[in-house]
């Protein structure tokens, strides 16, 4: 049956960027798919990324850049109306409630500072292209910053960090997701214990995974500050990186720093060590992916993985459990079984990932024991692939890099993004085991096990009626006092089939543990 499209538009009716993409993700389970709707401020970058998607229309052409426009794929002008009026219905429940609470809503940085004269700290999330302006007004009125937005020059981050500098401010950022402040979290954060370990990442779900493992372990975190990835880059130079540091070097409540990123530049790497050399405090390090250095060369000691980070600075602070725990005999057993159901052509790993860091460490894992791993975050051209693009033999994929996220939600928001993918992979006939995460906390999905459990459910009828078997593996990223309940979340994802790890590395190892022995092609 042929489709039809429909642009609806709205003159001068504003709503921000999460507010629309939560909308579409909503509404696009109504028309099977979110590749069939989208709703975007009329900005010639969405109409850009509508045309792209062919949902736009001369309506929508014509829409100004204060217009909302709606656009819709379906297959009747009566389920175009229906999913209408489901939009409206949304839309204006949020404008009642916006206009209720209207004494509280401020349009511009003097108003909340005026509200809030107490506030330290601000949370920016804006359009990359105006966010530097509003920045550095709080940094002007001292206010530390935490720059949730991306789309930032790097010439304005130098200059921002500088001010900060200058001030003695904290700005972290831009495209820094993650903080806890004094036990308060900002953006995607997690409900750790407080304790003696302070961390400092270029890197979101890396500082998540590591702060919840040092939580779930009895351990606790001082500070956890967020960098923003570009902060290790040259042109950055490790400004915030070396600031952060230098607040916990002097902070009476944190005996053990680590350190969480990618392979930092190597100035960015040696102004690290020459700050590092000739302090008190010990320091773990994990720059996923580095050459492992003698620790004579450096003031710091390595870790290979997030969880391994997490149990070194656990014994160094003489708190919580740092022994490497084994796999549940269960999930052992469990996974010895479902491997002896895979045929013949089922030689691979499919990782769908929420968290890109947590995609990054399973890339490198896997890559330690194959010659190549396909990635959207590949470490070389050549193991380069683009989201639209088919799997070929161990694919990792960051769900959450820009070609999967450019108007619609970050998949923490809505894990269901990743439904399509998953259903792919399912059905490749190569594919021995999908591995994914699920995080939880501030910020994240209500229920993302419920979500990746229907998934799931889905892809076991699919290979049912195929008479073929996947095996299905998962991490969870969270701590025991998440508000979305770790227990519960773990429970809904064993009762669906699929083995869950207690860490992003387990989850991994696990992994290899289904296709190692049929692995044909060693790293040389």
């Amino acid at each position: 049956m042929p489709m039809i499209v429909k642009n609806i538009v709205k003159e001068n009716r504003y709503y921000d960027s999460a507010t629309l993409m939560l909308l579409t993700s909503k509404i696009g389970k109504q028309l099977v798919s979110t590749k069939n709707v989208a709703v975007m401020m009329a900005t010639d970058m969405n109409k850009d990324l509508m045309e792209a998607s062919k949902l736009l229309t001369d309506d929508g052409r014509a829409a100004g850049a204060n217009d909302l426009v709606f656009a819709i794929r379906a297959e009747s002008e009566e389920a175009v109306d229906k999913v209408l009026e489901m939009a409206t219905e949304e839309l204006n429940k949020k404008a009642a409630h916006m206009k209720k609470e209207s004494s509280d809503v401020v349009k511009t940085v003097e108003e909340a500072i005026s509200q809030c004269p107490d506030a330290s700290i601000a949370v920016v999330s804006l359009p990359g292209k105006f966010a530097a302006r509003e920045v550095k007004k709080l940094l002007m009125a001292d206010r530390h910053v935490l720059l949730f937005s991306d789309n930032v020059t790097l010439e304005e981050e130098k200059n921002l960090k500088d001010l900060a500098l200058e001030r003695g401010l904290l700005m972290m950022g831009p495209d820094c997701g993650t903080a806890v402040i004094n036990g308060v979290g900002l953006g995607f954060a997690n409900q750790v214990k407080r304790g003696n370990i302070g961390i400092v990442a270029a890197s979101g779900t890396g500082l998540q995974e590591v702060m919840c493992q040092i939580s779930n372990r009895g351990g606790g975190i001082s500070q956890a500050f967020g960098t923003g990835g570009r902060d290790v880059k040259e042109a950055i130079g490790g400004r915030m990186m070396l600031s952060c540091l230098e607040l916990l070097e002097n902070d009476d409540h944190t005996d053990v720093i680590v350190i969480v990123s990618k392979p930092p530049a190597p100035s960015v790497l040696d102004k690290i060590a020459s700050y590092l050399r000739g302090r008190n405090k010990t320091v773990v390090a994990c720059f996923l992916g580095s050459e492992k250095k003698e620790e004579a060369d450096v003031p710091w000691l390595e870790a290979a993985t997030l969880e391994e980070a997490a149990r070194m600075a656990l014994q160094l602070s003489g708190t919580g459990d740092s022994t490497s725990h084994e796999p549940d005999p269960e999930i052992v057993s469990s996974m010895a079984a479902q491997k002896n159901l895979l045929q013949p052509q089922q030689k691979y790993i499919r990782g769908l990932y929420c968290g890109g860091t947590l995609a990054y460490e399973a890339m490198l894992m896997i890559r330690e024991h194959t010659k190549k791993v396909y990635s959207n975050i590949a470490m070389t051209e050549d193991e380069k692939i683009g989201g639209a693009q088919n799997s070929r033999e161990h694919t990792i994929l960051d769900l959450g890099d820009d070609e999967f996220t450019v108007g619609k939600p970050h998949p923490m928001i809505e894990p269901s993004l990743r439904e399509e993918r998953l259903l792919m992979e399912a059905a490749d006939p190569e594919t021995a085991l999908i591995l994914t995460d699920v995080e939880i906390g501030y910020g994240s999905n209500e229920n993302p096990a419920a979500v990746l459990a229907e998934e799931v459910a889905k892809a076991q009828k699919m290979l049912q009626e195929q008479n073929r078997h996947v095996i299905f593996a998962a991490a969870i990223c969270g701590t025991y006092e998440d508000f979305q309940n770790y227990d519960a979340q773990k429970q809904i994802l064993e009762k669906q089939g699929i083995l869950v790890a207690e860490s992003n590395a387990q989850a991994v190892k696990l992994a290899l543990s289904a296709v190692i022995s049929e692995e044909k092609e060693k790293r040389v």
